[in-house]
């Protein structure tokens, strides 16, 4: 069932028990004025590949479940999380994350979430649900496992990119509680991102219902910003280019750009097999057959998926997704974002010529 319209979604609250009231009243100015901007909301785009991705299955496995449908999360949350984010059984297609995602009993009574590392973290109920979904589907974990007792340098044929998932803003947001991020050894790492009160929980900064951060919220404390990424409180020179003004989302555009010039430079003078990056084709890296630097439409295709890693160079990569898909990473935790780009490029920089010098680590 997808829902075109207003009314129609009014009558699915009813039916799963959400504002009951409307069953006698109809819907008052402020209930319409929820619905509105849910609609508005990218949780309500049906059209998107999020919603659609198993149209020809009929079904959304119960791996996908979870975050991509209203019944897989319903059924997630009624019950002990024993795995992050999945469920034992498929769901039907059809819903998109409505009311009962984040209304329902389950929902409410949510204190505490499960993440990817198997880390149980308690949150309050006004962000416990938003992080079951925007965690990410892995961890330093995950990666350590996958690499093994493997020499840093060398290839191998096994290994494969692992992959982060979209907007894991809660893992980033909590750092080195839940090691969102690899995290090199030696290092120290930033745990949760606090901020001010009042602006410390999800919704307290993103709208409930269509999930946009009003820029009068933040302009208050940071007076003159003209947008969220020229915000900046640090006075240290994290670029060592004596600019420190420029807003932290900059700067961490900035390393994440010299980032992937990094692995590229890695891949190419240490492993013998260039490189490239896809913002958008699966699985995102790619051989880049004519040494330009850039994955075009007939090198970003699965068959031609990059298959030379070494340990040193998919910790490097796995990094680079995990911030490059926060696109909020600024806001949510930068010094965890910075800490993890600057210490990547420090790491290939042992084996490939990549110039670090003046990078100040937070």
């Amino acid at each position: 069932m997808r829902y075109s319209s207003l009314g129609a979604l009014a009558i699915f609250c009813l039916a799963i028990g959400v504002q009951p009231a409307l069953a006698q009243t109809g819907p008052s100015a402020h209930d319409e004025a929820i619905l509105r901007a849910w609609l508005a909301s990218p949780h309500a785009d049906s059209t998107s590949e999020a919603f659609r991705h198993w149209d020809t299955e009929a079904e959304i496995p119960g791996t996908c479940a979870v975050c991509h449908s209203t019944t897989g999360i319903v059924d997630y949350l009624s019950a002990p999380q024993t795995s992050a984010g999945v469920i034992d059984h498929s769901v039907p297609i059809g819903t998109t994350v409505e009311c009962a995602a984040c209304h329902s009993d389950g929902a409410k009574a949510l204190t505490e979430v499960l993440f990817p590392n198997g880390q149980v973290v308690s949150n309050d109920s006004s962000s416990a649900v938003c992080s079951v979904c925007h965690q990410g589907r892995s961890s330093m974990d995950r990666v350590t496992a996958a690499v093994g007792a493997l020499a840093p340098d060398t290839v191998a044929p096994d290994l494969r990119f692992i992959n982060i998932h979209y907007a894991a803003a809660a893992s980033t947001q909590l750092g080195a509680e839940v090691r969102g991020g690899f995290q090199y050894d030696g290092k120290v790492y930033a745990g949760p991102f606090g901020h001010v009160q009042g602006l410390n929980s999800c919704v307290s900064c993103h709208g409930a219902h269509d999930t946009e951060v009003k820029l009068e919220s933040c302009t208050t404390c940071h007076q003159g910003a003209a947008e969220f990424s020229a915000i900046r409180t640090t006075p240290v020179d994290i670029l060592g280019d004596g600019n420190t003004a420029a807003g932290i989302g900059v700067v961490i555009d900035t390393l994440h750009g010299r980032l992937n010039g990094a692995i590229m430079a890695y891949a190419a003078q240490v492993v013998g097999k260039p490189i490239a990056y896809s913002v958008d084709a699966y699985p995102y890296f790619f051989n880049d057959l004519n040494a330009d630097g850039v994955a075009d439409a007939a090198e970003a295709v699965f068959p031609n998926a990059y298959q030379s890693w070494t340990l040193r160079l998919l910790q490097a990569a796995y990094n680079y997704q995990f911030v490059g898909k926060d696109h909020g990473a600024y806001a949510h935790n930068p010094h965890y974002a910075t800490q993890l780009l600057i210490d990547s490029m420090e790491d290939l920089a042992t084996m490939a010529d990549i110039d670090t010098s003046g990078l100040m680590r937070p």
